[in-house]
């Protein structure tokens, strides 16, 4: 099965971009409204919270949904800090796909964070694993297809 790092040069390659592509993230004392505006602007459900090169968090959408809106907190007011998860699960670019998935059931969570020698090189989405994994199933049905119509 494919890596995480297979993932991310892939992802990189359909969005037109070289290597894994940038890694956006927020610094905990800004707002969430720059937080969801920032995510909004680069098509993302989630941010790495840091300071300085050092991961202390991160932030969702659906944190937003369900520590902001449904508090009836203001966003412009409310800081990042205030509603991040602090406790990161977070993977290497040489983790296989299902160990990902697996972490993202066992902690109902939609994004990992991934950490490379101490660095954030990237986030995954569940969206990005699956796409990946069924790449993967339709070029074993494509190579068994051939096989049984006696090609190589």
């Amino acid at each position: 099965m494919k890596t995480v790092n297979d993932v991310l040069h892939h992802r990189s390659r359909l969005k037109g971009g070289e290597g894994t592509g940038q890694v956006f993230s927020i610094a905990p004392i800004a707002s969430v409204y720059e937080a969801i505006e920032m995510m909004s602007d680069r098509h993302i459900g989630a941010l790495p919270v840091m300071i300085d090169d050092k991961l202390v968090g991160v932030v969702s959408e659906r944190d937003y949904a369900r520590k902001v809106i449904l508090k009836d907190k203001s966003s412009k007011t409310t800081r990042v800090s205030e509603i991040m998860t602090r406790e990161v699960i977070t993977v290497t670019s040489d983790d296989r796909i299902s160990v990902c998935v697996d972490l993202m059931i066992d902690h109902h969570i939609r994004h990992l964070v991934v950490v490379d020698e101490g660095q954030v090189t990237g986030v995954l989405s569940l969206r990005d694993l699956f796409v990946e994994i069924i790449d993967e199933q339709s070029e074993t049905i494509d190579r068994l297809q051939d096989y049984i119509r006696g090609g190589q």
